[in-house]
């Protein structure tokens, strides 16, 4: 696997003062001296009770990690740190300062010895890669352009994007703008930075490049790193001090080892639902089983023989070029009925594109796809769209409509294509919200509801139809492990209880262990391998081991 590896020193590292603030005192790099401090905070919104007596302490120099469900309260916390937000009751401090006594001036001031990574990446559309980076000192420095762009090639060739930099953000990958929004936190050379689930939507490879970067980051810039996080294995690999959030509290908070021998039942749980994390020693012993049990999953064609019974999907050679750029290079693949085949990869290898095939959005350079024996390339509008009829999407970023409530969202399918009464409508609404648990969002709109409830949303409304064949596009994407464990257990219930046929895009290596039939691996346009899980395991390709074994162990 080509994985970036970063070398060198960080512009701006060391001593160097604050880009934006050049005339203020670093805060002293005292591991007894907090950075931030949460006294007894209070937040509610509505009759919502968020924030319940909060307390934390986030030492200078350390990366500090707030663990917690969905919806608990990890953004809230973010943007009191930034006086984004004020506490109903309680303080926040931050540099020594009570944020809610500030003018607004020196508030600013506060935030400017401040980065952000957000989790939407909040790229600029019209803005190239230069610029995006580039932005908080073009805005706020009487600084040379050319200097400028001296920092920004510097941190690009740093996370190996030196080729992007005058792409913009719509012809990125999801690792890349991750990437780009990194450097753009960093190139002022904050004191502190807040990182909002940075490695959320990236592939295991580029969790652990991500990881690492964050963590020299922190040594070579001397920053406060205050990261939200679900990624289990990459608390591990990041965290000083956890603290894990439930009910509007810390309910336990200490070192990565004392916080996984915790035995408070909900730390215990959240954490090692559905085996988030595993030995270094499980991994061992897979790979030495490697070496004397293949079954063949990387003779890709020979395996695909194998399969009985008629495909719903069936890819022949298919290749696709966008210009210069060739993105498929002679796939082969069986979709089975009945089953879950999961399609993993990295970021541009090519799944999504893939997927875009079967539904006919693209057609192909070159091969063939069939859907329901239909050979997609040439068939009507009309055909395409009865075969579109047969399938269900579950989207990345969750696609709700502003407008509408929770309910109005899940039932809409049915509603617009007036597929069902509206008595059966309630019904099946009320059915769905209940088996993912979000009956008690149904009066609310978008808005009002955190990331990972949205993607549960999004997955109720695209099951509420009932489709013959669901595509899932990263569905674990943003949500905690107890959530990973539930949308997981939709898939399998749907699965069995609608008799359908999934095929899941995912990143996260335990969701795919967990709940596949099937798994192809795609690697810069090809398939490198295709079986069971068992079978993936017992790749003897370094690309492929490499990839499904990335972050696995534990503490």
């Amino acid at each position: 696997m080509d994985k970036p590896e970063p070398e060198g020193q960080l512009p701006n590292a060391g001593e160097r003062k604050n880009l934006l603030l050049p005339n203020a005192e670093r805060w002293a790099a005292d591991p007894d001296k907090p950075i931030i401090v949460f006294r007894d905070v209070y937040k509610s919104f509505g009759d919502k009770d968020i924030l319940k007596g909060l307390n934390i302490e986030v030492h200078t120099g350390m990366t500090t990690v707030v663990m917690g469900e969905s919806g608990s309260g990890k953004s809230v916390i973010l943007k009191l740190m930034l006086g984004l937000l004020m506490p109903d009751r309680g303080t926040v401090e931050v540099f020594g300062h009570d944020l809610s006594k500030l003018s607004t001036a020196r508030l600013l001031e506060i935030r400017k010895r401040m980065g952000m990574l957000f989790q939407n990446y909040a790229l600029m559309d019209s803005f190239t890669v230069r610029d995006n980076i580039a932005f908080p000192l073009s805005e706020n420095v009487n600084m040379p352009e050319k200097e400028i762009t001296g920092l920004v090639e510097d941190l690009l060739a740093l996370l190996d994007l030196s080729h992007a930099i005058n792409l913009f953000p719509n012809e990125l990958s999801g690792g890349m703008k991750k990437r780009v929004a990194l450097a753009r936190a960093l190139i002022t050379n904050p004191e502190l930075v807040l990182f909002d689930e940075p490695t959320t939507g990236l592939d295991p490879i580029m969790i652990e490049f991500v990881d690492s970067m964050i963590q020299r980051a922190q040594r070579a810039y001397k920053i406060t790193s205050v990261i939200i996080s679900h990624d289990v294995s990459s608390v591990i690999n990041l965290a000083d001090t956890v603290h894990m959030l439930n009910g509007g509290h810390i309910v336990e908070k200490g070192s990565v080892k004392e916080v996984w021998a915790s035995q408070h039942p909900w730390v215990h749980s959240f954490l090692h639902v559905g085996g988030s994390g595993r030995m270094s020693s499980e991994v061992d012993e897979e790979a030495e089983a490697a070496t004397t049990t293949w079954t063949g999953c990387d003779d890709v064609d020979g395996r695909l023989e194998k399969e009985e019974g008629e495909p719903i999907v069936l890819i022949t050679d298919l290749h696709k070029r966008f210009g210069s750029n060739v993105v498929l290079k002679g796939i082969n693949l069986k979709i089975m009925p009945k089953t879950i085949t999961v399609v993993i990869g990295g970021s541009g290898s090519g799944k999504s594109v893939m997927m875009k095939h079967v539904i006919g959005l693209f057609q192909p350079t070159k091969g063939s796809v069939k859907v329901y024996d239909l050979e997609m390339n040439g068939a009507t509008d009309k055909q395409i769209r009865k075969v579109r009829e047969k399938f269900g999407m579950l989207f990345q970023n969750a696609a709700l409509f502003d407008s509408l409530t929770v309910r109005e969202n899940v039932s809409f399918p049915l509603v617009e294509r007036r597929l069902a009464r509206s008595k059966e409508v309630r019904e099946r609404t009320d059915e769905i919200l209940e088996q993912l648990k979000i009956a008690d969002l149904a009066d609310r709109f978008p808005a009002a509801i955190s990331n990972g409830q949205r993607k549960r949303v999004a997955l109720a409304r695209a099951m509420i139809t009932r489709p013959e064949v669901m595509i899932y596009d990263e569905p674990t994407t943003g949500q905690d492990p107890v959530m990973i464990r539930n949308v997981d257990n939709m898939i399998e219930e749907a699965q069995e209880t609608f008799d359908i046929t999934s095929i899941v895009i995912s990143h996260d290596m335990v969701s795919t262990f967990r709940i596949a039939d099937r798994i192809a691996m795609l690697y810069k346009g090809q398939i490198l391998a295709y079986g069971t899980p068992d079978e993936l395991k017992q790749t003897r390709r370094d690309e492929v081991k490499e990839f499904i074994f990335a972050g696995s162990d534990s503490v």
